[in-house]
């Protein structure tokens, strides 16, 4: 299986997937831990990949999703965005609602 295909599965496989500097339990970025936070504060359970371990991932993703920086969070196969998007929605109460 090549790396796009992978990324492809891997959201396809995890209803929230978070691609981050890290991982849940020691984000290596201040942009990950953030993302963390509010998914944590969504009380939600959310399956991660820490690109920081994958340099393919990390390479192919921002390709694949149009999206240059990470954090990058996936809900039911879609790009939501990165953290600023997420602090967005989160502030308006709908990151929430996605996520649920």
């Amino acid at each position: 299986m090549n790396t796009l295909d992978t990324i492809k599965q891997q959201i396809a496989d995890n209803r929230i997937i978070l691609y981050m500097k890290g991982t849940p339990d020691f984000p290596q970025c201040g942009f990950s831990s953030r993302a963390v936070q509010m998914l944590n504060a969504c009380d939600v359970e959310f399956a991660h990949v820490n690109i920081l371990e994958h340099s393919d991932i990390r390479q192919t993703l921002p390709q694949y999703a149009n999206w240059p920086t990470f954090p990058q969070l996936y809900v039911a196969g879609e790009l939501i965005g990165g953290c600023d998007i997420m602090q967005n929605l989160f502030e308006q109460g709908e990151l929430q609602k996605i996520v649920q």
